[in-house]
């Protein structure tokens, strides 16, 4: 079995099923966390219409902070409209989609998402030199921000690199951006990239419990 063969078989697969349980392993672990007893007078009803509330008012800063946080949000929606647009639009990654979903969807031309595909990347070095350069920031960061950004960049760089060649086999630039989807896949349920899955969870639980409280939000 060659480089590429173990990267789209068994690694690929494995990482599959990792990346399915620890979804389902972090989601339960929340979901059947011991509840404190709120004894305080409920102020508002904090349903699903506070929940909502929050999920969108969280989509863009409040005016006071739009300044200050104008460029890392900018940079912030770019990287994540460009990681969309590189892993559902990009018309190989529809065709695999399609093997085990059934169905595909129409996408975007390769000279478009390699455009994109540059942008994110761009924009993702732009956010971890403002992380490496803000002393707030520098201070709160860990291994897992630094881990997660280079596990979501990886996979772009080497995509970017396998039209590009620089001398190097086809199948080898494809099954090296495999093994990077694969660590992508692994880490994404255990790491801060778990708010791929949990941001409107959170955010939706937070608006019911300071609707609750009486809080503005």
């Amino acid at each position: 079995m060659d480089l590429l063969e173990l990267a789209r078989g068994p690694v690929l697969q494995a990482a599959a099923y990792i990346l399915v349980g620890g979804t389902i392993w972090r989601l339960l672990g929340i979901i059947l966390l011991a509840k404190k007893p709120d004894y305080s007078e409920a102020r508002g009803p904090g349903g699903l219409g506070a929940a909502a509330k929050v999920i969108w008012s969280r989509a863009y800063t409040a005016e006071p902070f739009k300044r200050a946080t104008l460029y890392p949000k900018i940079m912030g929606y770019v990287l994540h409209v460009g990681l969309f647009a590189t892993v559902l639009l990009f018309v190989p990654h529809i065709v695999f989609f399609e093997g085990f979903l059934g169905f595909g969807w129409p996408g975007l031309p390769n000279s478009i998402i390699f455009f994109i595909g540059v942008a994110t990347v761009i924009s993702g070095v732009a956010l971890l030199v403002r992380r490496l350069t803000s002393p707030v920031l520098k201070l709160i960061s860990n291994f897992d921000d630094y881990f997660s950004w280079f596990v979501t960049m990886l996979p772009l760089v080497t995509g970017l690199l396998i039209p590009i060649r620089l001398g190097i086999r086809y199948e080898t630039l494809l099954a090296v951006h495999i093994l990077s989807v694969a660590l992508l896949l692994i880490w994404l349920p255990f790491g801060k990239l778990g708010h791929t899955f949990l941001v409107f969870l959170t955010r939706g639980t937070t608006g019911m419990v300071f609707e609750r409280r009486g809080a503005k939000t």
